[in-house]
């Protein structure tokens, strides 16, 4: 889950990771069909050992992180995760873990807790009926339920995250009744991005052109989370200037959607040592560097891969978003989204400004599949973009009027190439 602590604008003059993303196995016990990592009942075989682990914590806190969110996978599943988590605190910064919670045990919460955690944020993904299919663990609703109460009773703070899909739009709002029941003081609700297994399985990704009715959803889970004092943490893949922008963003001094943070503010560290802008960023081309070949200061500093949102300029945006009033503060939105949807980042059909600008021309996008994606941990299917009349009618008369197919990645130096 992201930090629901607040970033400043100063802080981000001199970028430094102050919140890092930790998977520290991909080993996990659930089979959700829209995992973006394609985690499973296998670890990485390159994982790093305790002793290695330990070392990344202490490699943090000089870096100046502040807060770090273990994952998997499912963390819970180290035998070590507790020591990494007392790590983390030793060491002066601020520990969560986002889970799903499946064997998340009394016993489990009760040592997260004395060890230090400060958040535990469950994934529930919808109702029943959408959680267990989209996890592929029948029970598995009511086990997320049971790992809330676990946390909560063991004196932690709880918080909830929830993938925005076919499956889960239009179950929010009694979701969110039922999470605000069990004491969750965050909730933070993103769109699932079609990248690894979730490239797979079109049939569960959202269209662009739903996003209007996704809106208005979220406007009564906004109502709700006011009303039960939750706060409200927008995934970077929600919003993008639409007239809900300030309340979706009201946790921003900004009050609206800053740029993609991957690089800036942000970490990912993959459980085999390898390090990223954004732990969502899949693939060698977003790899700035390996722990085990470099301190994560000279990949921090030096790597390209992590410097890449930073010196983004509006000549890498194309499409509609090169020519959008909010080019120069959006960016296009979601790095992973961009890269995921059409091959590189810049272009970013889901965006609520672009689906209402569309709507009331009459118009809408979808994107259609063209080849899944690759096996790996993020792996990018490819799609075809298509702009098209809303009028059934008109749309079966005449042609598309956009066709934008995924474009090659920009050209970016290889993992391990460091700048002087």
């Amino acid at each position: 889950m992201t930090s629901p602590r607040t970033v400043r604008q100063d802080e981000l003059d001199q970028p430094r990771p102050i919140y890092a993303v930790w998977e520290i196995t991909l080993r996990c016990d659930h089979a959700c069909a829209h995992c973006g990592s394609r985690a499973g009942p296998a670890a990485r075989e390159d994982e790093l050992d305790t002793a290695e682990l330990l070392e990344v914590a202490d490699g943090l806190v000089r870096l100046g992180t502040r807060e770090v969110t273990l994952i998997g996978g499912e963390a819970y599943l180290r035998n070590d995760f507790i020591l990494v988590i007392r790590a983390i605190r030793e060491a002066g910064m601020r520990a969560s873990i986002t889970t799903g919670g499946l064997h998340l045990t009394r016993k489990r919460a009760e040592a997260m807790v004395e060890a230090g955690v400060e958040l535990v944020s469950v994934s529930i993904d919808g109702d029943a009926s959408a959680h267990d299919r989209l996890r592929g663990t029948p029970g598995g609703f009511q086990r997320a339920l049971e790992a809330l109460g676990h946390v909560r009773r063991a004196g932690g703070r709880i918080a909830a995250n929830t993938q925005i899909n076919r499956l889960s739009h239009g179950t929010l709002l009694p979701l969110g009744e039922r999470l605000a029941a069990e004491g969750i003081v965050a909730w933070q609700l993103f769109l699932t991005v079609p990248h690894g297994n979730a490239g797979d399985a079109l049939d569960l990704v959202l269209q662009p052109h739903q996003l209007p009715a996704v809106y208005d959803e979220l406007q009564g889970v906004l109502d709700l989370c006011d009303r039960h004092l939750i706060r409200f943490w927008p995934g970077n893949s929600l919003g993008y200037f639409g007239p809900l922008e300030h309340r979706l963003r009201a946790v921003l001094p900004e009050g609206h959607y800053p740029g993609c943070q991957a690089g800036r503010a942000a970490m990912g560290i993959e459980s085999n040592g390898a390090i990223k802008s954004c732990p969502t960023l899949g693939g060698p081309a977003n790899t700035g560097g390996h722990w085990r070949e470099h301190d994560l200061e000279a990949i921090w500093t030096r790597a390209p891969q992590m410097r890449y949102v930073e010196r983004r300029t509006l000549d890498d945006l194309w499409g509609y978003c090169r020519e959008c009033y909010y080019a120069a503060a959006c960016m296009a939105g979601c790095t992973a989204m961009g890269e995921a949807v059409l091959g590189r980042p810049g272009n970013n059909p889901y965006c609520h400004h672009r689906a209402l600008e569309l709507q009331r021309v009459g118009q809408r996008e979808r994107i259609e599949l063209l080849e899944p994606a690759s096996g790996e941990p993020f792996g990018l299917a490819r799609f075809r973009l298509i702009r098209e009349w809303s009028d059934p009618e008109r749309r079966a008369r005449e042609p598309p009027i956009v066709v934008e197919s995924s474009r090659l990645p920009s050209s970016r130096p290889q993992r391990g190439t460091l700048e002087p």
